[in-house]
C-alpha cells in the first residue's frame, strides 16, 4: 500500500527508533499520531511533523481506544500501526545477595513489550477490518509492524524478561499474519539490534565503540532512520507479510 495520505498509528512515537519511524512516515506524506508514556516527547514530534499527540500506556485498553479514537477523528482510521514502545531491564534470576529477581519486573517488561504490542495490534485490526480494501490492491486494508530485538534470539546475561517479551513478539507474528489475512492485514516484525538510541547515547564513547566493534559490518550502531526505512518498506512492499526481519549488520550477542 502506498503511505501518502494514509493515518499512521506509532507507538512510542516520542523518542528513539518510533520518533525516526513518525518522522519518516510524515515525510512520506502520512498523517502521524504519535502515541507515548512521555507527553512532552509525543508532542515535540507530533508538533514537528504536523501530526497529533497522544499519551498513554499500550498495555491500557481505555487508554489506546482513547488514541485511537482521537487518531481516526484527526486523520481517519490507521491503517499502517507501527507498534515500537517497549521498555528493558536486565536483572539476573539470582541477584548478588542471592536472593530471587523480583517477579514484578519480569511482568513488568512482559506487560509493556508483548501485551502492550498485542493490545494495540488487536484494537487496530479490529478498526481496520471494519474500512472497505484500498482501492488497487490485492484487497489490502492495512498495515501492522511489530518491534523485537536481537534479545528475542541472542539473550544476554540478564535478559530473562527482556529476550522473553521479544520473543513472543516473534512467535506472535506468523500467526497473527495468518489470522488477520482473511481481513487484508499484513503484520511483519523488525527485530532491531544495536542502535543509537538516546539511551545508548548516554553511555561513554568509549563503550559505545566497543559495542559498535561487536558489529560484523558496518561496524557501528545501527542509525535510527535505518530503521525507519525498513519500516516504511514493509508498508509499501505488498508481498512482505508473517516475516521477522534482523536488522542488525549480522551481529550475534555474546553472553555478557
Amino acid at each position: 500500500m502506498q503511505i501518502q495520505g494514509h493515518s499512521a498509528f506509532v507507538t512510542g512515537g516520542g523518542s528513539g527508533l518510533g520518533e525516526a519511524v513518525a518522522r519518516e512516515l510524515a515525510r512520506l506524506g502520512a498523517k502521524v499520531t504519535v502515541f507515548d508514556m512521555n507527553a512532552a516527547g509525543a508532542q515535540r514530534v507530533a508538533a514537528d511533523v504536523g501530526g497529533l499527540a497522544c499519551t498513554g500506556d499500550v498495555a491500557d485498553t481505555a487508554g489506546v481506544n482513547a488514541a485511537l479514537d482521537a487518531a481516526a477523528a484527526a486523520h481517519g482510521v490507521p491503517r499502517i500501526v507501527m507498534n515500537i514502545a517497549g521498555i528493558g531491564k536486565a536483572t539476573r534470576i539470582v541477584q548478588k545477595d542471592g536472593s530471587a529477581a523480583p517477579l514484578e519486573d519480569f511482568e513488568r517488561v512482559l506487560r509493556v513489550n508483548l501485551v502492550g504490542s498485542y493490545n494495540v495490534a488487536r484494537l487496530a485490526a479490529a478498526r481496520i477490518a471494519a474500512l472497505a480494501p484500498l482501492a488497487g490492491t490485492d484487497g489490502e486494508r492495512g498495515v501492522i509492524v511489530n518491534t523485537a530485538s536481537v534479545a528475542a534470539f541472542d539473550g544476554q546475561v540478564g535478559q530473562e524478561a527482556y529476550s522473553a517479551s521479544k520473543g513472543g513478539v516473534v512467535g506472535m507474528t506468523l500467526p497473527m499474519a495468518r489470522d488477520l489475512a482473511q481481513w487484508g492485514i499484513r503484520v511483519c516484525t523488525i527485530a532491531p539490534g544495536l542502535f543509537k538510541t538516546p539511551l545508548l547515547a548516554t553511555l561513554p564513547e568509549p563503550i559505545q565503540q566497543s559495542l559498535a566493534a561487536a558489529i560484523p559490518f558496518p561496524k557501528r550502531l545501527g542509525d535510527p532512520a535505518e530503521f525507519a526505512a525498513l519500516a516504511a518498506h514493509i508498508v509499501s512492499n505488498g508481498h512482505l507479510n508473517g516475516e521477522v526481519i534482523r536488522l542488525d549488520g549480522a551481529l550475534r550477542m555474546a553472553p555478557r
